[in-house]
């Protein structure tokens, strides 16, 4: 019996091959949509979940607010994991990372600049889930300048995984043992390292400062619900081990500091919230958002469900087509049960065969959005386990809803009813088919005017005056390497022909790096007067050589001494202090006292100028308050070019680094690389909204351009007998246009509110962006009536410009 279902749906499938294959085309292209964002959602909630405790392993942050001063960090203490551990039996064990920045590697007589190099403690091998294959995690990285290599590095440096008891080399002088090799770091982790030096190699690990925060610090708790204890101990726990060093600081007891409305204060992030939940200063690694999982996840089950509201249109469009085979079936003695079966078993095969089809592209197209979205997915065993059963049941769930229509509407129909004819269906009589029409270019509408919206706001933080000019600007980033020898560097580098001017400073817009300290506007250490700014150290050449303006006052100049305790503010610095005119004013900053209760030591900067606001952070942010001071700063040096031969000057400086440090690779980029880079995430967002838009639109079309079909094959002999009555081509076009695009307008009206309104929450994210104007929405609109029209249109022209003859030589 089995057989003869799917040998009777095979026959009436391939019977309507048009519809058959627009169904499959649109289902599978749905389908594997559908597939590839689950995949995305997927590895976004798989973050840091390869650690067979991760429910169990917290990071410890720290809040700081200071007056009106508010800093969320990712990073605490140095002897704060060490405590912890002593202080609370509930924690099984405790350990530090911390990110050691741009460092070069020796391999042979070169040396390479390796970015991901973290000091760790010990205890990181009882923490994490690190599965060493040669050398003992227990005491690996106990003692100094010992280092452990993940399984890729060793290959890299020692063509081998046996590299235990080799010795490796760090910028040049340092050697390190190497004592042991790990399974590369999963991509779902948020710090990736391929090296894991000790912490014992790091003096300032053993730093007893606990107003200090430079440190990422974990604690694997005996059982994960102690996490709340934790947190409210931790009140009790600084005032124990924070009070001296605040009163030092501060003057002042941290009761007495919080009194004054400012806190500091630890908290706990789950290991697996950091990834899609945590954005503070001081991250291991870029995270992204829970924002973008939502997104992704409603995009694809509005993708899904115009797949399915195509099949479903298409199937029951059809099905009034076979209302005469109903009533034959009938009248042959077929039972209802029966034709129920056959009609789900047509409907369970089309989807089989389109969900089949939908694996293989999805598979196929895999590498491509890697590419797009940054991602390195793997279709693995693991995968299939859960994937498999997910897809079969797809399969009956679609395909049972989308032949339940005729399953149970049609095989109810009584044979005499439907062999005297007295059962049509025109197109007009599916409240049903209008109802999902208006559903799918809804969704469509919907993308369309979020697609335009992302775009906007794209290309207006591409255009933003950002306060300086980051074109024809080189950076090298390890100048530092240089030592004693950067400043002649710079100066050799300001005298070729092609560059403008040269600064050297590790405070570059586009750069991570930044540093905070407590200023004071006046002598009385008011923290309701204090502020907490970015504090930059630059030279004379940061502001002309980053093309920022000055709002008021001077620069630094090299021929004047005082400018050593001067200071530069930038506007929020200077509107976030209150001074009306804040030049020749005077600040002080806090460089903490010298005993317990004594007043913290001072020094006086005066302002000599306030340079306009620029962005160093995200559009996302706020500009945040800086102050500049002059100062040598060799973190990285910036270079403003004025030539189009790019190659050649690139030539020459090299030639200049490799003359004061030889063997040593220079790391340059340019800074609107470096900007482009810190959008990169938004940019692939926009990417693959712009695609996923364009699939939903030709799915929708799709099931358009079917029912454009039917509802022309239904009315044939009408159209025949308007023609036969003098219609021309275009009032039958119109005819046969009008119905769809009218719902196509309810689709419009409907989706354009919700969409300003989503979008609009979208945007709150970015403390700079657009205005949604009218025209998007209209443009979406606009769009949406065009492709409709032009989708109906084929059919509507074929239909019009049939010979009547045709259509009416059977009557």
């Amino acid at each position: 019996m089995f057989k003869n279902y799917i040998k009777t749906a095979v026959r009436s499938l391939y019977k309507n091959k048009g519809f058959t294959a627009i169904n499959i085309l649109g289902l599978a292209l749905g389908l594997a949509t559908c597939l590839l964002i689950v995949f995305y959602v997927v590895d976004e909630l798989s973050y840091d979940r390869y650690n067979t405790k991760a429910n169990r392993i917290y990071r410890v942050n720290e809040d700081l607010k200071l007056g009106e001063n508010n800093v969320q960090y990712a990073v605490a203490m140095p002897p704060l994991a060490k405590t912890l551990k002593v202080e609370y039996p509930y924690i099984e064990d405790a350990t530090r990372i911390k990110n050691a920045g741009t460092t070069h590697v020796k391999k042979g007589n070169i040396n390479i600049v390796e970015n991901r190099v973290g000091f760790v403690d010990a205890s990181i091998f009882n923490v994490f889930t690190l599965p060493m294959i040669s050398g003992e995690p227990k005491t690996a990285l106990l003692e100094p300048n010992t280092v452990v290599l993940t399984e890729s590095t060793a290959k890299k440096y020692f063509n081998t995984t046996d590299a235990v008891g080799k010795t490796i080399v760090f910028n040049e002088k340092e050697n390190f043992k190497v004592t042991g090799v790990i399974k590369d770091v999963p991509k779902q982790s948020h710090f990736n390292f391929d090296f894991f030096v000790s912490l014992e190699s790091f003096p300032d690990s053993r730093s007893n400062e606990w107003l200090r925060s430079d440190y990422n610090t974990y604690v694997l708790l005996k059982d994960a619900k102690d996490h709340t204890k934790l947190e409210a101990s931790f009140p009790a726990f600084l005032q124990k081990f924070s009070g001296s060093q605040m009163q030092s600081e501060l003057g002042m007891s941290i009761s007495q500091f919080e009194k004054s409305g400012s806190h500091f204060r630890l908290n706990l992030t789950a290991l697996t919230d950091i990834h899609l939940k945590s954005n503070r200063s001081g991250e291991l690694g870029p995270n992204s958002t829970t924002q973008y999982v939502y997104i992704f996840s409603a995009i694809a089950l509005f993708i899904l469900l115009i797949a399915c509201v195509n099949f479903m249109n298409l199937s029951t469009a059809r099905s009034s087509n076979r209302a005469r085979e109903v009533g034959v079936r009938k009248v042959l003695g077929s039972s209802r049960k029966y034709l129920i079966l056959q009609f789900l078993a047509e409907s369970i095969l089309v989807t089989f065969v389109a969900t089949v089809i939908a694996m293989i592209a999805a598979a196929a197209v895999l590498p491509l959005f890697n590419q797009l979205s940054g991602k390195e997915i793997v279709l693995t065993v693991e995968s299939l386990k859960w994937l498999v059963p997910s897809l079969l049941f797809i399969i009956l769930v679609i395909g049972s809803l989308a032949g339940s229509y005729p399953a149970f509407f049609l095989s109810a129909f009584q044979p005499i009813d439907v062999l005297k004819g007295k059962l049509s269906a025109g197109f007009k009589g599916g409240d049903l088919r209008s109802f999902l029409v208006v559903f799918q270019f809804f969704v469509s509408i919907l993308l369309i005017i979020g697609t335009l919206v992302i775009y906007n706001q794209l290309n207006y933080i591409q255009t933003k005056n950002l306060g300086y000019n980051r074109n024809q600007v080189l950076v090298v980033q390890n100048s530092s390497e240089l030592k004693d020898q950067a400043k002649v560097f710079k100066q050799e580098l300001a005298e070729l022909p092609g560059v403008k001017s040269a600064t050297m400073t590790g405070f570059l817009p586009t750069n991570g790096w930044r540093n905070t300290r407590i200023y004071f506007k006046d002598a009385s250490f008011d923290q309701k007067k204090s502020l907490f700014p970015q504090s930059w150290e630059v030279d004379a050449d940061y502001i002309p050589t980053m093309d920022m303006k000055m709002a008021a006052g001077r620069n630094f100049s090299k021929e004047m001494m005082t400018d050593s305790s001067a200071v530069i503010l930038n506007e929020a610095a200077a509107k976030f202090l209150g001074f009306s005119d804040p030049i020749n004013k005077t600040i002080y900053q806090s460089s903490g006292g010298d005993r317990k209760g004594s007043a913290p030591n001072v020094k006086e900067c005066h302002i000599i100028g306030v340079v306009k606001n620029f962005h160093f952070n995200s559009l996302r942010e706020k500009i945040e308050p800086v102050v500049m001071t002059l100062g040598q700063n060799s973190g990285a040096l910036g270079i403003r070019v004025s030539t189009t031969n790019i190659t050649a000057l690139m030539g020459q400086i090299k030639d200049k680094w490799n003359s004061l440090s030889p063997g040593v690779q220079i790391n340059y980029s340019f800074m609107d690389q470096d900007f482009d880079a810190s959008y990169r995430t938004e940019q692939r967002i926009g990417t693959i909204f712009v695609i996923f838009t364009s699939l939903a639109i030709i799915i929708a079309c799709l099931g358009l351009f079917g029912l454009a079909a039917y509802a022309a094959e239904q009315r044939t002999k009408e159209i025949g007998i308007r023609k036969v009555l003098g219609a021309d081509v275009s009032v039958i076009v119109g005819m046969l246009s009008k119905d769809f695009i009218k719902l196509v307008c309810i689709a419009i009206v409907l989706a354009s509110p919700i969409a300003w309104y989503g979008m609009n929450k979208w945007l709150q994210d970015f403390a700079y962006r657009i205005t949604i104007q009218w025209w998007v929405i209209a443009v979406a609109g606009a769009g949406a009536l065009v492709i409709a029209f032009v989708t109906i249109s084929f059919q509507s022209v074929k239909a019009a410009l049939a010979n009547p003859v045709d259509s009416l030589k059977n009557e």
